[in-house]
């Protein structure tokens, strides 16, 4: 299998429109950026063996909240992803609180604020 399609494979699972929307997004100002983005991010490294796709993403979760509110945009596609991949609300919620310790309170406020936001977007509120 190659990257392109372990890359699909993941993206079934937890956005299948990803790809189409970075390319609408992105490759009129940087041709080919939605497609190499997918086929490292998704068909290189969370294709790997050894870590499942709902721990992946709860680690992407926390490294975005660690990393500050001008991650929210990713933040929140996420945190989606990682509901799509498993992971509950709660262990979600505790993934951004725990940052607290190495992001700051800022960041772990930024991030939980981001988690109400899809939370409240997936009910409906």
């Amino acid at each position: 299998m190659d990257r392109r399609q372990k890359a699909q494979r993941i993206l079934d699972v937890i956005n299948p429109n990803l790809t189409a929307y970075l390319q609408d997004d992105w490759d009129g100002m940087v041709p080919d950026f939605g497609e190499n983005l997918v086929n490292t991010a998704y068909g290189d490294i969370y294709s790997r063996e050894g870590v499942d796709l709902k721990t992946r993403q709860l680690a992407t979760v926390a490294a975005l909240t660690a990393m500050g509110g001008q991650t929210a945009p990713q933040l929140k596609a996420n945190i989606k992803h990682a509901l799509k991949a498993g992971a509950s609300r709660k262990e979600v919620v505790e993934i951004i609180y725990q940052m607290w310790l190495y992001g700051g309170m800022p960041a772990a406020i930024n991030g939980l604020r981001a988690a109400k936001d899809v939370f409240g977007e997936l009910d409906g509120v």
